[in-house]
């Protein structure tokens, strides 16, 4: 059994312990092993390198590292490069980087990628894994441009990344691909995130066609959404079976709807386990509903946990385990728990265990339809914004403050200063509704700022409920 596995590729690109190389093949046929020590002992660098491999596929590593040292003293490279590995292989790193930096420094692209990751992973050596990183990539290595476009990510050189997915992403590199997509689409160039996320999609990338669909549908494209969820849905790709349900079901195909939903439900999805329940309502089968509302339920859904205590009351009779539920639900805010179990408290006299205690209310939950457009810019953003250990937000957060705004402005028919008549309408100051309207301006038209923070979502959303509530639209 060999202690290598992997070709070298593949194997750098996993961080695996690459490959050794064989020689090139002779058109004379191979000699036997005698005659390899013959030549070896006579300074052949090529047979003791012929030799290193022959000793390493029989298991015998301290004579394959004896005659690869003998070959890499005489300037065999592939031997140099297969020292690095033996090495990195038992550990000794400050060997391995001796024999790759040989390797690199006589233009070996794989040694170069080695030793950039063995830098950057086992020193923390930014700047020497650029360098070699670099050096590999310049001399055509696709995983090394990979590499490099998301080292230059996180060290926050956004110019050098984009150029080096580039690079990847033409070589043939999807994932490259498909975050060259979200770089263009963070900069507010559409075309550009289109044209990558296409590119990405025809090879196979379930990413790519999934955020392509959604951008699409941002678009006002649901057709051409729907195409690019299919041919995500076909790799297993958990939301793209989602929205394929929400397309169902909003064309009224219940039996339709429900297999996409039950399908994203099996991966653990919340929502969609919802969704799931609320269609076997539609559908008239209640214990397919209460199985998905309780699956949401217990992961702290209050909409399903609402449901499910309703379901538990009407179709099995269980008034303390609908209860249970519904408290759950009305503790997360969801505006129909309370009033379920002041009816309850008049059946089964729980009074002191009906609803949150004062103190204990929290924000009210947003439950009102939003528009597909709307939602899929939401979702672009906190994916575009959370890359790489970016800005972490919240759909729901941002759904919220793009469906308020929609709400609260829809019913303006003429042109009008929409920030002064809001503050004129809820008597809030001006300053925070602009605030408002900025951060909605970058979710709808990103590039136009940077990608709001949580806390200015947190404040954002404070001043949408605010408004809905002087409105009276809560």
């Amino acid at each position: 059994m060999t202690w290598w596995h992997g070709e070298p590729e593949a194997a750098v690109a996993r961080h695996a312990v690459p490959m050794p190389r064989a020689p090139e093949p002779s058109s004379g046929g191979d000699p036997g092993e005698g005659e390899l020590l013959t030549a070896a002992h006579a300074g052949d660098p090529a047979a003791a390198h012929r030799l290193g491999r022959l000793y390493a596929q029989r298991g015998d590593r301290s004579a394959a590292r004896h005659w690869w040292e003998r070959a890499a003293a005489a300037g065999n490279i592939d031997s140099a490069y297969n020292l690095g590995i033996w090495h990195e292989k038992h550990g000794s790193l400050d060997e391995a980087i001796t024999w790759y930096e040989l390797a690199a420094g006589a233009g070996d692209a794989e040694a170069a990628v080695n030793l950039a990751t063995l830098l950057l992973e086992q020193r923390g050596d930014f700047r020497g894994a650029r360098h070699w990183f670099e050096s590999a990539a310049r001399a055509g290595s696709r995983p090394a441009a990979r590499r490099l476009a998301l080292l230059c990510e996180d060290i926050g050189d956004g110019l050098a990344a984009r150029d080096w997915h580039h690079r990847a992403a033409s070589a043939g590199d999807l994932a490259s691909a498909h975050d060259l997509a979200f770089m263009s689409y963070a900069a507010g160039e559409d075309a550009q995130a289109r044209g990558w996320w296409e590119y990405a999609a025809r090879g196979g990338h379930a990413d790519a066609a999934y955020y392509l669909g959604r951008l699409l549908h941002a678009d006002r494209d649901p057709e051409g959404a729907e195409a690019l969820y299919r041919l995500a849905a076909r790799a297993d790709h958990p939301a793209a079976a989602s929205q394929l349900g929400r397309l169902a079901l909003a064309r009224r195909d219940l039996r339709t709807a429900r297999a996409w939903f039950e399908r994203a439900a099996h991966f653990g999805r919340v929502e969609d386990q919802r969704m799931a329940g609320f269609v076997c309502v539609e559908l008239e089968d209640p214990r397919a509903a209460s199985h998905w509302f309780g699956r949401a339920a217990a992961s702290g859904d209050p909409e399903s946990a609402y449901n499910f205590g309703l379901l538990l009351i009407a179709e099995h009779s269980d008034l303390r385990g609908g209860q249970h539920w519904l408290r759950q639900a009305a503790m997360c805010g969801h505006p129909g728990a309370a009033a379920e179990l002041s009816t309850l408290r008049s059946v089964i006299g729980s009074a002191a265990d009906a609803a949150p205690r004062a103190g204990e209310q929290p924000a009210p939950l947003w439950d009102r339809p939003v528009e597909p457009e709307l939602v899929a810019r939401a979702e672009l953003a906190v994916a575009a914004a959370g890359r790489r250990g970016g800005t972490t937000l919240r759909l729901a957060d941002l759904t919220e403050i793009l469906g308020t705004w929609d709400l609260l402005t829809r019913r303006l028919r003429e042109p009008v200063d929409v920030v002064a008549w809001l503050t004129e309408q809820s008597g809030l100051h001006a300053s925070a509704i602009e605030h408002l309207g900025a951060v909605r301006a970058t979710l709808l038209r990103p590039g136009t700022a940077p990608w709001p923070t949580p806390s200015e979502i947190e404040h954002v959303l404070a001043t949408s409920r605010r408004l809905r509530k002087r409105l009276g639209l809560t």
